[in-house]
């Protein structure tokens, strides 16, 4: 008989009940003893004495054997996982902002304390790409890792492209069915891709990077133009996080929309699902394709976490033990798409190759190469003046997969 894990939960939201749902279907040897909860007047489906607002009364608890945290407080979050941790407590989490903020103080607190933090549901809900990086890959053999991150942002877009809503009313439809928050800037404008790619790169490639160095351009300037400009090449715009290994030394990171064309898997990833595409030496492309939100695709990757912790796994981090050489780093050509109306913003980006160009009294873009700490300088101008930015490879005939290929055949 494997040993009873004892639970105690903080949040009870669309996550926490699915969690919930999941559990009582099956006879997992798990009992949830206790769940933490911010709104104590809130209508509930379990009885009451259930919750409490009191978090000592799950971190103090010594029958209480592993904590899931699934809040949306990231100061509150990190308080509570790096206490249980420091109490001898494993923990299962599906904070990605939170992890990706304190990561590299959530692996010192494991190796110093001898406990475990699971996070598989906090990167792409029920895809299990954490434990694959971390487990079968050896960064040696990845040249990248990219996908689509965020299913909110993909709703918003595939409403655009599949069913012809312009962007503020397929935003509307996203909040109006769950998928997108009243203040969607994490989803629509990066944020959240940002922080599941930084978790995923220290599994990919050892490397933890603070997310504020990491550039995040959004879908919420796209327009009219943009959409009609990539029907008429036969591709598609998704926001896509870049994870790629650029020689033996360095390692970058970014999120950007991305055109996408007919051959690519992403390409056909639609509405609510994600999908997160490997391109290995050998294996070349592989790719992971399911639901990246919900609260029973969230829930099961957490339960996947917790039955887990049954027989003591926990996250090694051997490639950041072994390539404590590989850096991150900003310095690197990008292919974009560019829509603008002021020039000067053209002048500011200092494109390098100039691919293509058109001017209109309504609408003015460029396609050419520039370097990504530029995009970085001139983020939130592109922003204010409403210029739509887009990352472009096919369009000037080497793609970035490719190309990573003839470098790691160079070495």
């Amino acid at each position: 008989m494997s040993k009873k894990l004892t639970i105690g939960l903080f949040g009870f939201g669309v996550v926490g009940q699915g969690l919930y749902d999941i559990i009582k279907t099956k006879n997992l040897n798990l009992e949830i003893v206790k769940i933490a909860i911010k709104n104590p007047d809130k209508q509930r489906s379990l009885p009451s004495t259930l919750f409490t607002t009191d978090k000592d009364e799950l971190l103090n608890n010594p029958e209480i054997n592993i904590i899931i945290e699934l809040i949306n407080d990231t100061e509150a979050a990190y308080e509570i996982v790096s206490t249980a941790l420091k109490s001898g407590k494993n923990v299962v989490s599906a904070s990605k902002k939170m992890i990706a903020t304190y990561l590299k103080e959530l692996i010192d607190l494991q190796h110093e304390y001898g406990t475990s933090l699971l996070y598989e549901g906090s990167v792409c809900g029920s895809i299990p790409i954490i434990r694959n990086l971390e487990e079968y890959y050896d960064n040696e053999l990845l040249h990248s890792v990219s996908g689509i991150f965020n299913g909110s942002s993909n709703y918003i877009l595939s409403k655009g492209y599949l069913d012809g809503l312009d962007y503020d009313s397929a935003l509307k439809q996203a909040q109006d069915l769950g998928f997108a928050e009243t203040d969607p800037t994490s989803d629509v404008g990066g944020f959240d891709a940002k922080y599941k790619a930084v978790i995923a790169a220290a599994h990919a490639y050892g490397v933890v990077v603070n997310p504020d160095d990491v550039l995040n351009i959004g879908i919420q300037t796209l327009s009219a133009n943009d959409v009609q400009y990539t029907r008429e090449k036969r591709l598609k715009v998704k926001l896509v996080p870049v994870i790629k290994e650029l020689d033996k030394g360095h390692v970058a990171l970014f999120v950007l929309p991305k055109f996408v064309g007919e051959s690519e898997f992403l390409y056909n990833v639609e509405y609510e699902y994600n999908g997160v595409v490997v391109q290995a030496a050998f294996a070349d492309q592989q790719f992971f394709f399911g639901k990246g939100a919900g609260g029973h695709p969230t829930g099961a990757a957490v339960l996947s976490d917790i039955t887990a912790l049954r027989y003591d796994y926990h996250y090694e981090y051997k490639k950041a033990k072994e390539k404590g050489n590989l850096k991150f780093t900003n310095d690197i050509e990008l292919n974009i798409y560019l829509r603008y109306e002021n020039d000067s913003l053209v002048e500011a980006l200092n494109f390098e190759h100039i691919h293509e160009r058109y001017v209109s009294d309504t609408y003015k873009y460029i396609v050419g190469k520039v370097n990504l700490q530029n995009l970085i300088d001139n983020q939130y101008r592109i922003l204010e003046e409403r210029a739509f930015v887009a990352f472009a490879d096919q369009l000037t005939g080497v793609s970035l997969a490719t190309a990573s290929k003839q470098a790691a055949e160079l070495f």
